[in-house]
């Protein structure tokens, strides 16, 4: 059987970062570049598993979500009020099946959004393209309003963008830290000092104490847990 692919690709912090200190001493039998990599990567790793969400840079994520009611406070008297063409050819295929204007989406939420941090995070390549309710697909993407939020995941459509109750969404994109926070390269430094701690000394025989530096880094996570 052949070995499986280990997780490859950036991790929050750099072995420099991890080695600068006092862990220095502690990771210095990691010399091969690719352990040391794992190393970072699996603590990065630890670091969303215990947050619930993406942190490390991602590209190409795949998301689906299905089409739920319009808010009615986007609503109030909107299917008398005048529309660009788009809009208008929404509207009529709205009337055309029945429920109007209300019977259309305007607003999804990402999954992946920055809980804390905001200004250090960043979308890009977001694509949307919806699968309808009452058969056929398109992609939406040019009918983005605004969005999507970095604090919420927030995306809004053009009002008549013809989006019924029911259908599905299917949205690729990249996002992620472009800029890691502070607090948050200190937890992954934890992390990752604490399972090389747990792999020298797995008994605890040495009074060595990895899951004292894995509490301190999950308070330090609170703060990025999604809301």
């Amino acid at each position: 059987m052949a070995d499986l692919d280990v997780d490859t690709g950036p991790a929050l912090i750099t072995w420099a970062y991890l080695t600068k200190g006092a862990f220095g001493d502690l990771v210095r039998e990691y010399t091969d570049p690719v352990d040391q990599q794992n190393l970072l990567i699996e603590a990065s790793r630890e670091a969303e598993a215990e947050t619930g969400h993406r942190l490390i840079p991602f590209t190409g994520l795949i998301e689906t979500q299905p089409a739920y009611g319009i808010d009615p406070d986007e609503m109030s008297g909107s299917d008398n009020l005048p529309l660009d063409l788009a809009g208008s050819l929404g509207r009529s295929w709205a009337n055309a099946v029945g429920g109007g204007m209300s019977s259309l989406v305007r607003r999804i939420h990402l999954d992946q959004y920055a809980s804390k941090y905001a200004e250090k995070w960043a979308y890009s390549d977001v694509s949307v393209r919806v699968v309808r309710s009452y058969g056929g697909s398109q992609d939406v993407t040019a009918q983005i309003l605004m969005g999507p939020n970095p604090d919420t995941g927030f995306l809004w459509f053009q009002l008549g963008t013809w989006l019924p109750i029911g259908s599905e969404f299917q949205i690729t994109y990249s996002g992620g830290y472009f800029s890691v926070p502070g607090d948050l390269a200190r937890a992954v430094k934890f992390l990752a000092a604490a399972n090389v701690v747990a792999e020298l000394d797995p008994m605890r025989s040495n009074g060595h104490e990895p899951d004292v530096l894995r509490s301190e880094a999950r308070r330090i996570l609170t703060g990025y847990v999604k809301d």
